[in-house]
């Protein structure tokens, strides 16, 4: 059976991880790929669940970032600063004035 080259790029600190790993496993990064290629083709799925946040986590995890982002505004003594103190700021670091 022939065989063919695959490349692809990949963070530098993800690949030293994966191949450190690996190595841990007694497998070579590309004996992996061959392992993990086999399940798709043997399942025909991926192997592992890859999904999406659902709309209400991500209604959620908005709404407890903006609670605490209102305590942490409450906790600095500004929480009633108005729109354009609030964009003045922003122009002023924006500026590095």
């Amino acid at each position: 059976m022939g065989q063919t080259t695959m490349s692809f790029r990949v963070d530098n600190a993800l690949k030293r991880n994966f191949d450190q790993l690996c190595d841990d496993f007694g497998v070579s990064s590309s004996a992996a790929f061959t392992i993990f290629m086999k399940a798709v083709v043997r399942e025909r799925k991926i192997p592992f669940e890859i999904k999406a946040a659902s709309e209400e986590e991500i209604r959620h995890n908005a709404l407890a970032a903006f609670q605490r982002m209102r305590a942490d505004a409450a906790a600095a003594g500004i929480q009633d600063m108005p729109l354009s103190d609030i964009n003045s700021i922003i122009r002023e670091a924006r500026h590095g004035q």
